[in-house]
């Protein structure tokens, strides 16, 4: 698709929370609020002639490295909320992009993002293809107070669950969707936290791709201060994922 004359190089887009997307007290769930950030992020790549209809010209696509989300408060059933997204950088196969969701004006999330430019054929990174200078670029305006970064993996990890990749695993890209991970281990958190809200910020670390009937293992560890937890994702000997929910 070509540039839109709606281009702009920030981005705000509306969603109304449905209930298909809350969990049982009413409020948003942590997957679908990546969703939406993701979503909005997929708006903008759009009318910015870099989505993945485009991409798939030259057999490319955008794929989700890290992130790192930031909550004040999650919406509810029935809320409008609103999403903006700009992008802090861009060169060759890298991006960082910035989210926010706001509520009736009020900030109440904040995600930074790294996406690296992926060949579908190849199964790996390359140069963007297509041209981006049209957009402006905002390295000094960040959504989030920490930056993303490298999860430390710890040794005294415990395996809690063993999982195969199924079909509804997949995402365009034929390989597990990236909120997938997220999904596969927060259903080893005490059900109560989620519902507490007390998710005060995570980080992912998507390492290596997952394709269907892999089988993979899931690990979950906890500093001494019970501060934060820290899942990993194993394929054999090589981490696939890593997650790290900081409390409340």
């Amino acid at each position: 698709m070509p540039i839109s004359p709606n281009f702009t190089s920030v981005l705000s887009k509306d969603w109304e929370i449905n209930f298909t997307q809350c969990t049982p007290n009413g409020y948003l769930k942590y997957t679908d609020l990546c969703n939406l950030l993701q979503l909005t992020a997929a708006a903008h790549s759009e009318v910015g002639g870099i989505s993945f209809t485009d991409m798939q010209e030259f057999d490319q696509a955008w794929v989700l490295s890290r992130m790192r989300v930031e909550i004040t408060a999650l919406p509810k059933w029935q809320d409008v909320v609103t999403v903006k997204t700009w992008i802090n950088s861009l060169e060759n196969s890298r991006s960082v992009r910035a989210l926010e969701m706001h509520v009736n004006g009020k900030k109440i999330v904040g995600s930074e993002t790294y996406w690296a430019v992926f060949n579908t054929k190849a199964r790996r990174p390359e140069a963007l293809a297509l041209p981006f200078e049209h957009f402006e670029l905002f390295p000094e305006n960040r959504a989030t107070v920490e930056g993303f970064s490298k999860i430390n993996i710890h040794s005294d990890k415990e395996s809690v669950f063993e999982k195969t990749v199924y079909l509804s695993d997949l995402d365009i890209v034929n390989h597990a969707n990236n909120v997938k991970y997220l999904e596969w281990c927060l259903d080893h958190v005490n059900p109560k936290r989620i519902l507490k809200q007390e998710v005060k910020s995570f980080e992912m670390n998507f390492l290596k791709e997952l394709s269907l009937n892999d089988k993979v293992i899931i690990h979950e560890s906890d500093n001494e201060e019970q501060t934060e937890t820290t899942f990993t994702i194993t394929k054999g000997e090589k981490t696939c994922f890593a997650l790290e929910l900081h409390w409340k």
